[in-house]
């Protein structure tokens, strides 16, 4: 009997190497930037001293950190079109980790993101089971070069 882990692997086959979309922009914040800091306990002055940043970061402004980015994944790809015969019959998601990921360019306060992704391998692990791997891109608006790109692992459990 064919399960819904069988159905989408044979979807998200056929939907390998090409783009799935782009998703909505996204406000990275000065709060947000700050709130970030907080529960990392990361506060260096590039991220939370506008002021220190004027001065002596060579962008002028505070940054998100990379890891605040990285952070706002599951976010930004949940605005990302993907075909709803791969979705049929998730229970969930889990994440399995990254292959690579780099930081590209900073992402300056108020500025906005967001994620485009494409379904590099997608192995089935059981009936059930997929683990996809996406190549995400996460542009900054009006910037040439991405915020970051990494290859992505998840785990998507079927019903």
């Amino acid at each position: 009997m064919t399960t819904n882990g069988d159905n989408a692997y044979a979807v998200l086959q056929q939907a390998l190497g090409k783009p799935e979309g782009e998703g909505e922009w996204f406000l990275v914040d000065q709060k947000r930037i700050n709130d970030f800091a907080e529960v990392t306990e990361d506060r260096q002055f590039i991220h939370v001293d506008p002021e220190q940043c004027a001065q002596l970061s060579p962008w002028g402004v505070p940054i998100a950190h990379g890891f605040l980015t990285l952070s706002l994944l599951t976010h930004l790809l949940a605005s990302v079109p993907q075909d709803p015969k791969s979705l049929k019959g998730v229970v969930m998601g889990v994440n399995y980790g990254f292959e690579k990921v780099r930081f590209v360019n900073p992402v300056k306060v108020d500025s906005k993101v967001r994620a485009s992704s494409t379904v590099s391998a997608v192995e089935q692990k059981d009936p059930n089971t997929l683990q996809v791997t996406r190549t995400v891109t996460v542009e900054i608006e009006g910037e040439a070069k991405p915020a970051l790109v990494a290859e992505w692992v998840a785990r998507q459990i079927y019903s």
